[in-house]
């Protein structure tokens, strides 16, 4: 019976540590909508606010906001499982999309307000659903 007890006081343990984690690891779906919502800001900024002050303002703002995220994301008690397999998945596609986007709107699409907002919403989009993933398996 001793050992019964012992097995059903550990699983017991197991299942409020797993809830505890679980708790604290939605950070990380905060940390990806910050990181989406900046999108919509940034890429129209640098796409049609070119020329040196443009450039530097939306370099140091993109910058700042980067150094948060990170800053927030390694004050974290609890890292997600699987985290840095799917997050640098995200960055690597949020990557090709935002060099893509600003390769054809700067060249392509030169002060194109139509271009500059859907090329938001694509750079948007991988840091969005993954949210949205998250928030759906918990």
């Amino acid at each position: 019976m001793s050992e019964q007890t012992d097995a059903a006081t550990a699983l017991q343990g197991i299942a409020r540590i797993e809830a505890t984690a679980k708790g604290r690891s939605g950070w990380y779906n905060a940390y990806l909508w910050v990181f989406a919502a900046w999108q919509l800001i940034v890429v129209p900024a640098v796409l049609l606010w070119q020329g040196p002050t443009g450039t530097v303002v939306s370099t140091l703002a993109n910058a700042l906001v980067v150094m948060g995220l990170s800053v927030f994301a390694t004050r974290q008690p609890v890292v997600p499982h699987g985290f840095g397999g799917r997050h640098l998945k995200v960055i690597g596609v949020w990557t090709v999309v935002y060099l893509s986007v600003l390769a054809a709107g700067l060249t392509v699409f030169r002060d194109s307000v139509a271009f500059a907002a859907v090329a938001a919403l694509a750079c948007a989009a991988p840091a969005a659903v993954t949210a949205w993933r998250e928030a759906r398996a918990v």
